[in-house]
């Protein structure tokens, strides 16, 4: 007997604190884009007349991740924990981390989506309000074996492909389309000088060619806007974001007094995309007194069955939509006929 409790009293601690390859997703902070932080507004803007909220909330929500990288590890006690909690969700560590990734790395990576995540919002922000800016899509990197390796830069801004002005990238998947392989000219701009240049696409594994390279959005706006948040990564607060940036632009208040939350990534154009943790972040921003949360369509799968009561969840596909539902409710009409997940 005595044996057998010592034993027990052994596995016991043992579970306790040996860690596990399991990450926690659970609520995190719900943060007023429209409001301050630490005293400042998150959001400022300089060279433009503006007309900064006074009332109401614009939520961004966040995520807690626990464990899985080498300096956060949880125990299988805190696993058994927050799996027999419903607001917390467990993951095995390879799907949400490379394998020997520092949380160091995961902090640059985050740092970098979040500030990619604001210019995209400035842009797509002012692209709704019919404000001219200067827009060109540059190379980001180029993977030595990459087509293109050798012979484009990264910081290249990409100017015609096949003769066509580079837009986007739909662009160069229909110009090597039509092209089946065939070389293709670009014409891009390095040091303040124009080249045009010749690439040989390859085959990818989807059956598409490539030219092999990432590229980045450079943007230069009329004026500056200036998003101040500490401690807050990854691309998923875009559309809040941009949504703050109309209502600053914009006399009255867009939300009319009233409290949103939302999440989504933003585009350039004013697409709306998909994020993770949805269930989490709904819960964050009921526990943070939002009435209406805006929701990607493309989260549909994951809202349905987690929307915590009291939480009217708005289904949006892009900015425009996004802005109306808020300009609906926030003049105070009915907006319980509005999208939904279903």
């Amino acid at each position: 007997m005595l044996v057998s409790g010592a034993l027990s009293v052994v596995l016991a601690v043992a579970a306790m604190t040996i860690p596990v390859p399991y990450v926690v997703e659970s609520p995190g902070p719900a943060i007023n884009t429209i409001g301050t932080f630490n005293g400042k507004p998150i959001i400022t803007i300089s060279g433009h007349e503006n007309f900064p909220a006074t009332s109401g909330s614009l939520d961004l929500t966040t995520v807690h991740l626990t464990g899985g990288l080498p300096d956060s590890r949880i125990s299988f006690f805190d696993a058994l924990q927050s799996w027999l909690t419903p607001s917390h969700t467990l993951y095995p560590a390879e799907l949400i981390y490379a394998p020997g990734v520092s949380q160091e790395t995961v902090n640059s990576e985050n740092s970098a989506a979040m500030t990619g995540s604001q210019e995209n919002a400035t842009a797509a922000a002012l692209t709704a309000l019919s404000i001219p800016f200067e827009s060109s899509l540059t190379v980001a990197s180029i993977p030595a074996d990459g087509a293109a390796s050798g012979i484009l830069n990264p910081d290249d801004v990409l100017l015609t492909v096949g003769g066509r002005k580079f837009t986007d990238l739909s662009v160069v998947q229909e110009v090597l389309a039509e092209g089946k392989g065939a070389p293709v000219e670009l014409t891009v701009l390095r040091d303040g000088v124009e080249k045009t240049v010749s690439v040989t696409p390859k085959l990818g594994e989807a059956g598409k060619y490539l030219l092999g390279i990432s590229t980045q959005n450079t943007f230069k706006f009329p004026f500056e806007v200036k998003i101040s948040l500490e401690n807050v990564g990854g691309p998923s607060a875009g559309m809040i974001f941009a949504l703050g940036i109309m209502d600053n632009l914009t006399p009255g208040e867009l939300t009319g007094g009233k409290k949103f939350a939302g999440t989504g990534t933003i585009d350039p154009a004013g697409k709306v995309g998909g994020i993770g943790g949805i269930a989490q972040k709904m819960v964050g921003a009921q526990q943070n007194g939002a009435d209406y949360f805006l929701a990607p369509g493309a989260n549909c799968g994951d809202v349905v069955g987690h929307i915590p009561n009291g939480l009217q969840v708005i289904k949006v596909d892009t900015l425009e939509e996004a802005y109306d539902a808020v300009s609906l409710i926030g003049s105070g009409k009915d907006g319980s006929a509005l999208p939904s997940c279903t």
